[in-house]
């Protein structure tokens, strides 16, 4: 397979989202994910595609959302939107919480510089899927697995490695587990998601060290360009310096369903 084109980069991108485990969907004039209490329980809104207007979709979204019972809907934009939710929910007084960049490089060529000093590990064990937790946890303010979602998490990790659809990576500082990230193969594509590194090891190399193995194993296993969403603050300057090439931003948006 050749390298993928511009429109083929940008569709990809429109076309990712997450589903958590446990979490509930619906796709009517716009794709909706009610995801787990673990991870806050809210919404999270993408991928329009309606004839209704902006405040028609807007009030579609607000009222499943409240018919799930959850307290918080969030709208990830997307330049694929038909229509653009942007402006109406700016005119609603939406909280603008967060970008993300979206970044591609073909995966020929690909180097990233690790120190020597942070080693990383392919994730399969029971153990490495506890340790991947404790940087999840304070990093993206969520629940610890329970025994019983440890468990599932490693079902996941493992059908996800044999299948060689995708793996986890954990890094590490000495014996202490500080940064993680997965990524998913897809046709051609290696989509990199849930990169995070604890607050007070950050600067270290680590998510370097995590970015590097899931671009070498992953292009060892096909995949031919390298997809990802880094936000602004922290990941996206690091991608910009590893060759990435930034194809535009999403942006995402808080309203209060009640209001």
């Amino acid at each position: 397979m050749s390298a993928h084109t511009v429109d083929e980069i940008l569709a990809a991108s429109a076309a990712w989202v997450w589903f958590p485990r446990d979490s509930e969907n619906g796709r009517e004039h716009l794709l909706l994910v009610r995801d787990p209490e673990r991870f806050g329980g809210g919404v999270r809104g993408s991928q329009v595609e309606s004839s209704l207007s902006p405040a028609e979709v807007v009030d579609h979204a607000l009222e499943r959302t409240r018919a799930w019972g959850a307290q918080r809907f969030t709208f990830w934009t997307s330049s694929a939107d038909r229509p653009d939710l942007e402006e109406e929910l700016r005119r609603r007084g939406a909280e603008h919480i967060d970008t993300v960049a979206v970044f591609a490089r073909p995966l020929d060529g690909a180097t990233v510089d690790v120190p020597a000093d942070v080693t990383v590990e392919v994730v399969r064990t029971l153990e490495q899927v506890r340790a991947v937790d404790t940087v999840n946890v304070p990093v993206w303010q969520q629940r610890p697995l329970d025994a019983e979602g440890l468990q599932a998490e490693f079902a996941e990790v493992t059908a996800a490695l044999e299948a060689r659809e995708g793996f986890r990576v954990l890094a590490r500082i000495g014996d202490r587990a500080v940064s993680t990230g997965g990524c998913t193969i897809d046709d051609g594509f290696v989509r990199l998601w849930g990169a995070s590194t604890l607050a007070t090891d950050r600067g270290r190399g680590a998510y370097r060290a995590v970015l590097a193995e899931r671009l070498r194993r992953s292009a060892t296993w096909g995949a031919k360009t390298a997809l990802v969403k880094g936000r602004i603050s922290t990941s996206a300057p690091i991608l910009a310096r590893a060759g990435f090439t930034h194809y535009g931003d999403e942006r995402a948006y808080r309203l209060n369903p009640a209001a």
